[in-house]
């Protein structure tokens, strides 16, 4: 193990995990560099596609069940505000080892706290614990919509709703790249690297972008990097979804068919535009890295919180629609004296949960007394061959609506159990973009019993509260008995 690392972390908003592929038309050179000099993790997950819970599970190295975050933690609806008592993240570890703990962007894991009560020391603005989409109960006045004449905004694209605000999709902002409170963050995170690289002890600094979060709002100078009509639309796109939970297909007819296809492809190119403005950000760090001589033993980390669906079935954002447009997300790691064979793509399953005893491992501090995670250092370092890690276990426990929902992924395989509705099933060789929901082909009945059996493990592993047996909510299609009867579970 070399010396202790300097730690980077850099982490977006709802981005997705195929525009930072160096085939994707979104130009991302920053991070075609990062992943040649480092590695491309393919198979990276979040557990939840919800900001809250996700950024609590890579803080804590737990599911929600474990560390007490079930959605949005800063409105009315938040089951609870913070952080189960006693439950530690991997930053105060890591502030106990000795490093020099630097925060600055969107926290976003407790209403109660702020990254000072969790070993950090701020700066810059640390954003993301408003009250987002709360109603002002004023009666609308008429005319143009507020953002558009107030703002300054135009070219938006807008989703007409009876009663409700409409809602803005994408739109141009009067302001350069320059003016973005992410411009400000990055510039702040590039003076502090300056500034650490003269105290001589290892450091930490956390850089936590907003964008690509919706609505798609591109500064002039990135409004017309990518041209609309070179923008495909996703392959499933007009998968009807006759077989899905219904509440997929209310989304997309109270909301996104209200849109043409020219409307679609300029927001979907809004959003990589903005996922390209990022990269550019994110190189200014890396230079910064490289002017200080900090390169070579600081281990950088991209990645986000979840995803975005971005048109897929044709639906956009993010939520209770469980697809791998919102699940998957990007994960790049670089770190020249701790990672062998440089340039490799990492196909293992690697959750979002994984990276806290990662980060303390790399960092020679304390690991956390309680944990669902597993470090990805072996990994780096070629310990551990890839493809051994296969499973995927999430745990969606609603938005400011409650949702149950749990993904279990063994392989090629994915079986979503719907509280709310009827069950999934997806082969991930046979249909990539998830089409067919074969929850009902009789000659799977096995596969089926197998999934929910593993599900049952992960549930009993991790304080899972779906196991309560009264009738009307105890709807898994089978129970956990059955499992350990038979002996599949583990």
């Amino acid at each position: 193990m070399p010396d202790r690392p300097n730690i980077l972390i850099i982490m977006s908003d709802h981005e997705r995990a195929d525009v930072l592929d160096p085939a994707h038309r979104c130009p991302t050179p920053h991070a075609t560099r990062l992943a040649e000099e480092g590695v491309r993790f393919t198979g990276a997950y979040t557990v939840c596609t919800h900001c809250c819970p996700s950024r609590a599970s890579f803080m804590t190295g737990m599911y929600p069940s474990r560390h007490g975050v079930f959605n949005n933690v800063s409105n009315p609806t938040a089951v609870h505000r913070g952080l189960y008592p006693g439950v530690r993240t991997w930053s105060e570890n890591l502030a106990a080892a000795g490093y020099a703990m630097r925060y600055t962007g969107k926290w976003h894991v407790s209403a109660d706290e702020d990254p000072r009560d969790r070993g950090w020391e701020e700066f810059g603005k640390v954003t993301g614990t408003g009250t987002h989409g709360r109603l002002t109960w004023e009666a609308p006045t008429p005319g143009p919509r507020d953002a558009e004449t107030k703002g300054g905004l135009h070219d938006c694209v807008w989703v007409p709703r009876d009663g409700w605000p409409d809602s803005l999709l994408s739109g141009v902002a009067p302001r350069t790249s320059r003016e973005t409170l992410e411009y400000r963050q990055t510039k702040d995170t590039v003076d502090m690297i300056h500034r650490l690289a003269e105290e001589g002890r290892p450091w930490c600094t956390y850089l936590g972008w907003v964008t690509p979060h919706d609505p798609y709002v591109v500064p002039e100078d990135y409004a017309d990097l990518i041209d609309p009509a070179s923008v495909p639309l996703p392959p499933n796109f007009r998968d009807d979804m006759s077989d899905r939970p219904r509440v997929y297909t209310r989304q997309r007819r109270m909301l996104w068919d209200q849109l043409d296809e020219d409307q679609i492809r300029l927001s979907i190119s809004r959003f990589w535009a903005l996922c390209a403005m990022m990269d550019a950000f994110m190189g200014m760090v890396l230079q910064a890295l490289d002017e200080t001589g900090q390169a070579d033993n600081t281990l950088v980390i991209r990645t986000s919180d979840h995803g975005d669906l971005l048109g897929e079935h044709g639906l956009f954002l993010k939520g209770v629609a469980p697809y791998e447009g919102s699940y998957h997300i990007p994960l790049l790691m670089r770190w020249p004296q701790g990672i062998a064979e440089p340039g490799r793509e990492i196909g293992s399953i690697a959750r979002i949960l994984d990276l806290c005893p990662t980060i303390l491992e790399a960092g020679g501090a304390e690991a956390l007394p309680e944990t669902d995670a597993a470090s990805l250092l072996p990994l780096l370092t070629g310990e551990e061959p890839d493809g051994q890690r296969q499973e995927l276990f999430t745990q969606m426990n609603g938005v400011e609506l409650y949702y149950s929902q749990r993904i279990i992924r063994l392989g090629r395989y994915k079986y979503i159990f719907n509280g709310f509705d009827f069950d999934e099933l997806y082969d991930l060789e046979e249909d990539p973009w998830e089409m067919h929901n074969i929850i009902d082909r009789p000659e799977l009945e096995t596969v089926r019993r197998r999934l929910l059996a593993r599900l049952w493990d992960y549930v009993r592993d991790t304080g899972d509260t779906i196991d309560n047996a009264y009738p009307p909510v105890g709807l898994v299609p089978v129970g956990p008995h059955e499992s350990l009867r038979k002996g599949t579970g583990n």
